[in-house]
């Protein structure tokens, strides 16, 4: 039988995250910097302790107005910084309700960079090993970033997206192109099954792209995102 993790970003201020959290395995909490704040991980923590689901880390951009999809140029270090304080402001957290952080999986702009930037990586990967061998790192599948991090010594899942358009590299298509965030809750479906039973995904070009996945995205500020976790889950539940 075929498993896989079903992961959504949360504690980002959406009104579905109630009704989204038990329909996933995984969530993946903004940590104050591009959306939440102390109040909000509270939350957001007790809400995954109630249901079960995995806690992890989603630290981005100190971009607000971007909601932390803007590319910014950093200087060597700073990508370590800008991840120590934000996994350790949601451990915690965390700590005080009883729970755990279990991996970090980087936010926007952030998480595209490190999938293509070997060096960025390598930052990532030491600030993440920093905090403990405990923690798994979370990256594009087939990207620099999981590369990085089985080099530091970490535990690794490559992860997939149901509700994004992807480019014949196996990169996610920006989202200034049209089309390039499913609406359609099922094309989503089936491109979750696709990657799940087949291993494969089709690119904007119609190509089929070989990627292998442990984990599969929704995206949580996504407008009707509950529905597509609903429907997401009952398919793969049925196949």
């Amino acid at each position: 039988m075929s498993r896989i993790d079903l992961n959504a970003d949360v504690g980002e201020g959406a009104a579905s995250d109630a009704e989204l959290v038990p329909l996933v395995s995984s969530v993946n909490i903004a940590c104050g910097a591009h959306a939440g704040d102390p109040q909000t991980m509270r939350r957001t923590v007790e809400l995954a302790v109630r249901h079960g689901v995995a806690i992890g880390a989603h630290p981005g951009f100190a971009d607000r107005g971007n909601f932390g999809r803007a590319e910014v140029s950093l200087s060597p270090g700073k990508a370590r910084e800008l991840i120590l304080w934000q996994v350790a402001l949601l451990q915690e957290v965390a700590a005080g309700l009883g729970a755990r952080v279990g991996y970090v999986k980087l936010h926007g702009a952030l998480y595209n960079m490190a999938a293509r930037d070997g060096a960025l990586a390598a930052e990532v990967a030491g600030a993440v090993r920093s905090l403990g061998g405990e923690l798994v790192l979370v990256g594009l599948a087939g990207s620099r970033l999981l590369e990085a991090g089985r080099a530091a010594g970490l535990r690794v899942k490559a992860e997939a997206f149901a509700d994004r358009a992807y480019l014949p590299d196996g990169t996610l298509a920006p989202r200034s192109d049209p089309g390039s965030v499913i609406a359609d809750p099922e094309a989503a479906l089936r491109q979750a099954l696709g990657i799940v039973l087949e291993g494969s995904v089709t690119a904007r070009d119609g190509s089929a792209v070989r990627l292998e996945a442990d984990t599969l995205c929704i995206h949580g500020d996504s407008r009707g995102a509950a529905e597509f976790a609903r429907r997401i889950r009952a398919g793969l539940s049925a196949a």
